[in-house]
Parts: structure tokens; C-alpha cells; sequence
């Protein structure tokens, strides 16, 4: 159990401050960094299979049942990565870490539309909250806040992609940049015949954009090691450390400007967490209870 809360922690952090090194990367266009971040990743994930006998697992991923999944999971994780690299290029991180606060309520939406899951009384109520945030974001703004929207609905419809995968998150990531790197590896080969290229311009980028694969799956694999020892309560309160930190780190560090409009917006979507989380634990409680009174001895 330790060993997992620290693993899930750890996942946590490196996404929390990854935008810091994503920040070292502003001069190089974010597709580029998008194209290398897909091709190293794919190399770090062969080693880690490779290294666990497992490389030959990635063949299910392509088989008729989950060949469409694993392109749509592809599609929906690429449009975040690149989305996210771009906003922290761009000096909109404070939107993206917005984006991470909201998935969780977009992924209950989605459950209801996909899954016909019913939502508790508690989970509507953090939902109209954090549609009300958005609106308030939109008017201070002039404009939907759509690096915030299409982060958390991207995210969450790879999530339920990969909930219809019977495979494994390493298992199921690895085969989603197997689709992608033949478009990385065109699009880079398209620069360097361009003289576009960033790679080989200095050690420091070249190291830099390398280094973009482990600490694309490092967190990932933590966070798949955590969700088998963790209860799912838990790690859902964890995961806040993740959109927390980017929040932090736009607003301290990036010194990105923070109105009163966007204040009020992130003030409302903390309370609809708190309401969400509150209803989610009470759920997980009555589960609990519910299964320790159906496994306890009958009395006669």
C-alpha cells in the first residue's frame, strides 16, 4: 500500500511539473517536440516490454476487436499531448492545469452518455458548478476556454476508449505510438529535408527532446503499478496533486497573468471537486460496507 501511494505521488509529480521542462522546448515548434516525444516514447516502452519478456503482447493490440480502439485512443492522446505542449509554449498553461481540474467531471458526463452510469445527486451538483466556472471563465475571456475543454473532453475520451481495451496501460500505450510513429517519423524527415529541423541545432535541445520519451512513460508506468495496491478513492484525491502543481507552476513560476474573472472560474471548479470527491467517497464507503455485510458469516 506505501509502496503504491508512493508511486501514485510520484506519477503526480512528474505530470505536475513536466510543463517546466516542456517550457525549455518553447523554441522549438510544438509539433516537432510532439513528433519526438511519440518516437522516443515508443523506444523507451520496447526496452521496458523487452526487458519484462513482454514485447510480444503488443500484437493483441492489433487485433480485429481492438485495432479501431488503439487508433482512436492514438488520435484522442496525441491531439492532448500536442495541445498541452503547445499551451505551455504558447504561455497558456494556467488553461491546460484548468483543463486537468475538469476532466474528472467530464468523465463522469462521459460515463453517463457512453455508459449509461447514473450520477449521484452530489456528482450533478459539482457538474452545473464547474459548467457555471466555465462560464464565468468564458465571459472574462470572450471566448469558450476551449485549451481547457478540449484537454479534459480529449482526455476523457481516451479514457473510454482504453476502458473498452482489454489490454494493459503499457501494453495499450505502447501499441497506440506504434500508430503514430510512422506520421513522426515523416513529419521529422520532412523538416531535416527542410532545414527545419531543431534536433541537431544544440546538445542541450537534442538531449531535451530525447529525454521527452522516458518522461512520457516513466509517470505512466508508476501510475499502472499504483492503480493494482491503491483504492481507486485514494488515487482519485492524488491525482489533484497533478493539475495543482501545473496550476502552481503557471501562476509562480511562469508568472502567467491571473484575473479575478479566472480566480472566481478556479474557485467554483475546487469546490466542484470537493463536491465530487466527497460524493465519490461516500460511494466508495457504502460499496465497502455493502460487500463486508454480504461476505460476513450469517448469524443464526
Amino acid at each position: 500500500m506505501k509502496s503504491g501511494i508512493l508511486a501514485v505521488v510520484a506519477a503526480c509529480v512528474i505530470w505536475g511539473l513536466s510543463s517546466i521542462y516542456y517550457k525549455q522546448l518553447s523554441h522549438v515548434p510544438s509539433d516537432e517536440v510532439l513528433a519526438h516525444r511519440t518516437i522516443w516514447s515508443l523506444v523507451f516502452f520496447a526496452v521496458v516490454l523487452a526487458v519484462q519478456g513482454r514485447i510480444g503482447t503488443v500484437r493483441a493490440a492489433f487485433l480485429p476487436d481492438n485495432r479501431w480502439k488503439v487508433v482512436i485512443a492514438a488520435l484522442m492522446i496525441s491531439v492532448n499531448w500536442f495541445l498541452f505542449i503547445w499551451s505551455i509554449s504558447v504561455g497558456r498553461a494556467t488553461e491546460a492545469s484548468l483543463g486537468y481540474y475538469i476532466f474528472p467531471l467530464v468523465a463522469v458526463v462521459l460515463g453517463v452518455i457512453v455508459f449509461k452510469e447514473r450520477m449521484a445527486r452530489m456528482q450533478i451538483a459539482a457538474v452545473m458548478i464547474a459548467a457555471l466556472a466555465v462560464l464565468i471563465l468564458s465571459s472574462q475571456l470572450g471566448h469558450l476556454p476551449w485549451i481547457s475543454l478540449t484537454l479534459a473532453l480529449t482526455f476523457g475520451l481516451y479514457g473510454v476508449t482504453k476502458k473498452r481495451l482489454e489490454l494493459g496501460p503499457v501494453v495499450s500505450v505502447t501499441a497506440e505510438v506504434v500508430m503514430l510513429v510512422p506520421f513522426a517519423i515523416v513529419w521529422l524527415l520532412y523538416l531535416v529535408s527542410t532545414g527545419s529541423s531543431h534536433f541537431t541545432h544544440s546538445a542541450g535541445t537534442t538531449i531535451l527532446l530525447v529525454l521527452s520519451g522516458p518522461l512520457t512513460a516513466t509517470p505512466l508506468i508508476l501510475f499502472s503499478y499504483a492503480s493494482k495496491r491503491v483504492a481507486l478513492g485514494t488515487m482519485g484525491i492524488i491525482q489533484y496533486l497533478n493539475p495543482t502543481l501545473q496550476f502552481l507552476v503557471a501562476t509562480l513560476l511562469f508568472r502567467e497573468p491571473f484575473g479575478s474573472g479566472q480566480f472566481m472560474a478556479f474557485v467554483l471548479i475546487w469546490i466542484a471537486l470537493a463536491v465530487f470527491t466527497w460524493s465519490g467517497l461516500r460511494q466508495e464507503n457504502a460499496r465497502r460496507k455493502a460487500s463486508a455485510a454480504a461476505s460476513a458469516p450469517s448469524q443464526i
